[in-house]
């Protein structure tokens, strides 16, 4: 009997386990027992390596999973869910008494009207151009429930409610007064559109750069003002019971479609959902991760050809013992499995413990990124992924992909070289040294 094979547990245990059909699996456990040599080495490297392929797929995957889910509820909790613009230009009238029909829809909970208009913002001789929305102070605190980090959602007469980050980019707190011009004087040479003083009341917090920074909010009649109307507006935002229920052309939204076909005349005014209007975003956050998930799959693809190095190692030092199997009565099916095992039991262990790795450093992202941040590696700036920390969620059925791709591509790449070894004729085994 080989050496390997003795010590391994009583002759009858191992009559058992050849009588059951397991003696691939028994050869195969046998192998991977550690000893001092190149193999136990090249074998704990190859878990090494997927366990961190592994970790890295899942990681990655997570984190932008977690900006998708982040950027959605930032536009969902700023963004209206639905947006009715007039078809024929840049103004729908008749405004409030579209509000309250289309508020009376069922699975409507607000309807506002708005303006929107880029503007010109001065204070202390600073300078920015955020959007400017001339809106209905009631029907937007219930629209767009933005938390306050000072002051209060007022928009009573000459007041302003801006971001922390445009606050901080022109120098703005609250009490103080801001110049904002209107771009009417670009569009008409002829007349002459004096600024706003308008008074800051509150400043508000989302959490991302882009809606902290670029936006401000007026009351609707300071909102027509700038933006050179005398009536009606340029859109009505709608918030929805169920956003993601959402679908073009279908339930809410044809209702919708409907009541201002009624009001306006068919044709007269088109209605869009969140994932039009914001579709560029969530399309690129999808393109990117799947183009990432690509690129490290490949990762884990070199990390399972270590494993199959091991196996040649081993087929290499097991020589000897394959021929003296073979000329014992073993098959080379029994032969060819004990190796594949070999390989697989690896890749499992190395899957196993890339998971483990991969909820460990998830848990502690943040503190990792502020960790870095303190040596001067800023991995994640505000300023160009527009969130103040970084998110992640993990998916079951995306970790259940990565387990079945692993674990199967190890095996299919592990029969080649365990075939190989196992189809060797015993006489020519036996005579290597």
């Amino acid at each position: 009997m080989p050496k390997s094979l003795r010590g391994h547990g009583t002759p009858k245990s191992r009559a058992l386990w050849y009588t059951l059909g397991m003696f691939p699996l028994f050869l195969a456990l046998k192998y991977l027992r550690p000893k001092r040599g190149i193999a136990s080495v090249v074998t704990l490297l190859s878990v090494f390596g997927v366990t961190i392929g592994v970790a890295i797929v899942i990681i990655v995957r997570a984190v932008f999973t977690g900006f998708g889910d982040t950027w959605e509820s930032k536009i969902l909790g700023f963004q209206p869910h639905v947006v009715v613009r007039s078809a024929m230009g840049p103004v729908i009238g008749h405004e409030l008494r579209a509000s309250e029909r289309l508020e009376a829809l069922p699975g409507v909970e607000v309807a506002s009207p708005s303006v929107a208009t880029r503007v010109l913002v001065e204070h202390d001789k600073r300078l920015l151009a955020p959007v400017l929305l001339g809106v209905d102070a009631e029907r937007a605190q219930r629209s767009v429930p933005l938390e306050m980090a000072q002051g209060a959602f007022d928009l009573a007469g000459d007041s302003v409610v801006i971001g922390v980050d445009l606050a901080r980019g022109i120098g703005a707190r609250l009490g103080d007064e801001l110049e904002v011009y209107s771009p009417m004087n670009l569009v008409k040479k002829d007349e002459i559109y004096l600024p706003e003083r308008l008074t800051v009341t509150g400043i508000y917090r989302t959490g991302q750069a882009d809606y902290d920074q670029n936006y401000l909010f007026v009351s609707l009649p300071v909102g027509r003002d700038l933006a050179g109307l005398s009536r009606g507006a340029n859109a009505i935002s709608l918030r929805v019971a169920d956003p993601q229920g959402l679908r073009p052309g279908q339930g809410l939204v044809a209702e919708v479609q409907r009541a201002v076909d009624a009001l306006y005349g068919p044709g007269r005014c088109e209605v869009n959902t969140w994932q039009q209007l914001d579709s560029l975003i969530f399309n690129a956050v999808a393109t990117e991760k799947n183009m990432m998930t690509l690129l490290l799959i490949f990762i884990s693809v070199v990390a399972v050809f270590c494993v199959v190095n091991t196996i040649i190692v081993i087929t290499v030092q097991k020589t000897n013992e394959i021929g003296l199997l073979k000329s014992l009565g073993f098959s080379t099916g029994q032969l060819t499995a004990t190796f594949v095992l070999y390989g697989w039991i690896q890749c499992v262990v190395g899957v196993a413990l890339g998971i483990g790795l991969a909820f460990l450093i998830l848990n502690n992202l943040q503190n990792l990124v502020d960790l870095l941040a303190r040596f001067g590696m800023d991995v994640f700036p505000k300023e160009v992924y527009g969130l103040d920390a970084l998110p992640w969620r993990v998916v079951p059925l995306e970790i259940a992909q990565v387990i079945v791709l692993v674990v199967g591509f190890c095996a299919l790449a592990s029969f080649l070289p365990a075939w190989r070894a196992a189809a060797m004729n015993p006489v020519d085994a036996l005579r290597k040294e």
